[in-house]
């Protein structure tokens, strides 16, 4: 079973940039499609940012849409998100997931492996 182990989170001043990574392990990490989600206190856990196994396809929520961007290596067994641009309401702690085959990109449930998530905090 792969394990999902995020990091690069911190605290950072509006128009600031992050990039954080998901590091996996075990074997299946190139042959999944994998995405960003986020929750912010007292909220639902939202889908980011999704990419697929090769890397060729990508996905976002439209409030991080030329903002974010997604990415992979798959030789590393690590996904990435640089985040540019950042507001306070980009505030949340960031978990990286793995997608089942099939299954939507935008519900908690198609997603059964997930990391135990950063913190990202945008000051105004």
């Amino acid at each position: 079973q792969v394990q999902l182990v995020e990091s690069g989170g911190g605290l950072v001043q509006a128009g600031g940039s992050l990039r954080l990574s998901c590091a996996a392990s075990g074997p299946t990490f190139s042959s999944a499609a994998m995405a960003w989600f986020r929750q912010a206190p007292g909220k639902e856990r939202d889908f980011v940012a999704g990419i697929t196994a090769s890397g060729n396809g990508t996905n976002y929520a439209d409030s991080v849409k030329g903002r974010f961007t997604v990415s992979r290596d798959n030789a590393k067994n690590t996904m990435y998100l640089q985040m540019n641009s950042l507001k306070p309401e980009d505030t949340a702690v960031y978990y990286c997931a793995k997608k089942r085959l099939g299954s939507t990109w935008y519900r908690t449930w198609s997603y059964d492996v997930w990391g135990q998530g950063t913190q990202v905090t945008v000051s105004s």
